[in-house]
């Protein structure tokens, strides 16, 4: 499994959700969907923040958009 985030800088919502990762000890590769359009087409992001549990084969399995940390929890645990 690995989890996305796409953020950009000087975003409130991201650094919440980024603070909130970093409290539960997960890692997350971070993806700017500005420097990242096609990715970010990919994966259909119109805002940010958002958060993806993609499985091995780069399927998504569960999306969090926002900082709505009951969702975010969920997709801890199903890492």
């Amino acid at each position: 499994m690995k989890l996305l985030k796409f953020e950009k800088e000087n975003c409130p919502a991201c650094t919440m959700v980024e603070n909130f990762l970093q409290e539960n000890n997960v890692y997350v590769e971070k993806v700017n969907p500005f420097e990242n359009p096609k990715l970010a087409v990919q994966y259909k992001i119109s805002s940010v923040p958002v958060t993806i549990l993609l499985d091995e084969e780069g399927e998504e399995v569960k999306r969090s958009v926002g900082f709505k940390p009951d969702e975010l929890e969920n997709i801890i645990i199903a890492l």
